[in-house]
Order: C-alpha cells, then sequence, then structure tokens
C-alpha cells in the first residue's frame, strides 16, 4: 500500500500531466507525455480477470474487489469491504400508473456481470483524463450552500430540503441536451454538510458534455462526485481517484446512459439514491436498487459529512465559458409546466430525516431556487401516487448571455 506523500504526489501529477495534454485539443502530446500518461493509466487501471467491449465503445474490466484503486487512499489502508448495507430504507414504491406506464427506469443495454469476487469498472482512457481536466477547467463542482460562489455562466434550478437528514433519493429524468465546447449541462441530487471551510458533498446523475477533438460526441453519462475534505478541495468523479468502493458487478460508473427521454415520447430515468448506513456511517450510492457502492466514513470529517447531511438538492445546472456566450439547455429545453413528457422532472423526493425516518419532505420546506428565472426555472407538485406526491419539473431553454 503507498503512503500518503506518494498519494498526494499522484493526484498532483495526474492534474499537471492532463493539463498539458489540454492545453490544446488540437495538440497530440508528445512521445515522452503519452509515455508518462500511459504509465498513470496503468496505476489507475487496475489489472482486469475478465473485460468486455461495450457497444459504446468503451471497455468494461472485471477487477478484484481487493485490488481497486479505492484501496490507494491511505485512510482506507486497513478498510474492511462492506459488500452491502447493514441498513436498507424501504423507499416507497409508486402504487399510481397513470404515468408510470409511461416512465421507465434507465436500462442497462449491456448484458454484462462480472464474477463473484470482482467488481465492474469503466477502463480509464486518455480522454477521460482530458475531459476530467475540462469538467474542473468550467468549474464543475458542487453546488454549494453560498450562493454568491457560483462563476459566472454557471446557473442553477433547484429544490432544497435544509435540515439534518441522513441521506435522500430521486428518480432523474434522462435527457441529452445539445452542448458546444466549454459547455456542460447536469441533472443531479446533491448530499451535503458542513460549512464554507469544512464543506463536504456527494451526488450522483447525468452530464452531457462535448468530448475532447479525439472523439467529437455528445454523451450523457453517469457521473458520481465527490469533494470530501481528506482528498482534495477540488474534488473528484466517477473512479478517477481513490476513495469509492465499488460493489456492484453490474453497474459501473462513468458509462453512457442510453435510452434518453423524447419530448412528448416515452421518458426516462435514473432512479437513484445516496444515504448513510445507521451502523457503519459509510454513505451508500444505490441505482435501481443495486446497490453499486460506498464512499466509506473515515474519508469525511465530523463537521462535514461523517455524522449526516445539513441538505439534500434536486435539480440541474447549465455552465458556459467566456464572456457573452449564450448559455445551453437544461433539462428538455422547455420550461417547468406541469405538463409530463414535456419539461424535465425529478420524481419520488424522499428523504431520511434526522430520526432516521424515511419521509416524503413537507411542501413547506422544499426551497426552490433559480438563479436565473427568466432563463431556467424549477417548479414543484405533488400529486397522487409515490412517485408524484413530492416531485419538481424544471430547466428551460438555451438563453442566457454570460456577463
Amino acid at each position: 500500500m503507498r503512503s500518503s506523500h506518494k498519494f498526494i504526489l499522484l493526484i498532483l501529477s495526474t492534474i499537471s500531466l492532463i493539463s498539458l495534454v489540454t492545453e490544446s485539443r488540437k495538440t497530440i502530446p508528445s512521445e515522452g507525455k503519452k509515455r508518462e500518461l500511459e504509465k498513470l493509466l496503468n496505476h489507475i487501471n487496475k489489472p482486469a480477470i475478465k473485460s468486455f467491449q461495450s457497444k459504446h465503445g468503451y471497455i468494461l474490466d472485471c477487477i478484484d474487489i481487493h485490488k481497486q484503486l479505492a484501496f490507494d487512499h491511505p485512510l482506507l489502508k486497513n478498510h474492511s469491504i462492506q459488500l452491502k448495507p447493514t441498513t436498507i430504507p424501504k423507499w416507497t414504491r409508486d402504487n399510481d400508473t397513470s404515468q408510470q406506464s409511461t416512465s421507465l427506469p434507465f436500462r442497462q443495454e449491456e448484458d454484462i456481470i462480472c464474477p463473484p469476487g470482482t467488481v465492474i469498472i469503466k477502463r480509464t482512457t486518455l480522454e477521460d483524463l482530458i475531459q476530467f481536466q475540462r469538467l474542473e477547467s468550467l468549474g464543475f463542482k458542487p453546488t454549494s450552500k453560498d450562493r454568491n460562489d457560483d462563476p459566472p455562466g454557471h446557473y442553477t434550478a433547484v429544490a432544497q430540503y435544509y435540515a439534518l437528514n441522513f441521506g435522500g433519493m430521486g428518480n432523474i429524468n434522462v435527457w441529452d441536451p445539445q452542448v458546444e465546447p466549454d459547455q456542460y449541462s447536469l441533472s443531479s441530487i446533491y448530499v451535503q454538510g458542513g460549512l464554507k471551510e469544512d464543506f463536504e458533498s456527494i451526488s450522483s446523475g447525468w452530464i452531457v458534455i462535448l468530448t475532447s477533438s479525439y472523439a467529437p460526441t455528445t454523451l450523457v453519462k453517469s457521473v458520481l462526485s465527490f469533494y470530501p475534505k481528506q482528498t482534495n478541495k477540488k474534488g473528484c468523479y466517477n473512479t478517477l481517484c481513490p476513495g469509492f468502493v465499488q460493489v456492484s458487478r453490474k453497474f459501473s460508473l462513468g458509462t453512457v446512459v442510453r435510452p434518453v427521454s423524447r419530448y412528448g415520447g416515452k421518458q426516462y430515468h435514473l432512479e437513484i439514491s445516496i444515504y448513510q448506513d445507521a451502523l457503519t456511517k459509510d454513505w451508500w450510492y444505490v441505482l435501481k436498487g443495486e446497490p453499486v457502492g460506498y464512499w466509506p466514513n473515515p474519508l469525511f470529517s465530523y463537521s462535514g459529512l461523517a455524522e449526516g447531511a445539513d441538505n439534500v438538492w434536486w435539480g440541474g445546472e447549465v455552465f458556459s465559458a467566456g464572456k457573452d456566450r449564450i448559455s445551453p439547455i437544461m433539462g428538455s429545453g422547455f420550461v417547468p409546466q406541469d405538463d409530463f413528457g414535456k419539461a424535465a422532472y425529478i420524481n419520488g423526493l424522499r428523504v431520511i430525516d434526522h430520526v432516521r425516518k424515511l419521509i416524503i419532505p413537507p411542501a413547506k420546506d422544499l426551497v426552490v431556487y433559480a438563479s436565473s428565472p427568466t432563463c431556467y426555472n424549477v417548479k414543484t407538485i405533488s400529486r397522487r401516487g409515490a412517485y408524484w406526491s413530492r416531485a419538481i419539473f424544471y430547466g428551460g431553454p438555451a438563453g442566457c448571455t454570460v456577463r
């Protein structure tokens, strides 16, 4: 196991190397830099017991569960793997089928499952490293409670629950909004805690961002991000740095999300929950009822997320770099009207409250916030059925001019 010093050097070398590559999207790395990147990729990509080729072009590796990158983190040196949560919330299912019949969970297109004793991990590529640097340069970070922290060009439309809690869930409607280079559009659920100095955040959802010139396509990618104090203040996403312990043999992080919703047509969503295990205090990520993995409790501080969270957010974000640029589409591109199949939604909103009781957040306790309501907005709704008893519509068309 590597020391803390070597771990820090690894993170710094990752940032510096990919910075060299992203200075110009048209520049091909020199042979020397390629060798350095390959060495870094060899460290990130652990030896595979079995591999699968995805129809989307990436490789899924089956890695020995004990040899995954998570355990390169110095705080996890003697960590005992939890194969499943010790406590599992009974997330309420929907009994009203009036809209559920056309709102379908994300389905795994690949009929892939890794052997027992391994976990499924998307192989990291040069493109992934470049995309990580681009997201960082575009200001990809958790939405802070301090709204004055938002950089120019960053817009949000979210519903917020401010109270001590131990996690939340939501069904995040999936779209593929058009973006341009140096832009992104995403939808996610955030669980956050701590003040500005000790702020910590974990989140999951999807993001659309143009890839580099090596593969100029738009991807709707599943994203898992975390910003614990002990890792670095810039945070990480997916499995590009140690910390998140993967346990699933079925669902990998950072994969393409398909199918996506269509205006007036079938609607698809990611069924996501993030919650803290009552016994181990680890934070678990569950997709479509499958425990994918967890953030171990030692990664967090007492004033951050070690003992619960301060707030849960649901909604959309967009970002556009450069002055006088037009911001991209958020969600479906339509304003949040009470029309299923048109505006983007997140339904099935739930939280685990201060006494670890699973509740539908009261309407009076949900604060809606749109940083630029003339461009993007958010609206809470309440209907029959567990999915729609508490939900939001959010989003809007491209059109804000970055000043």
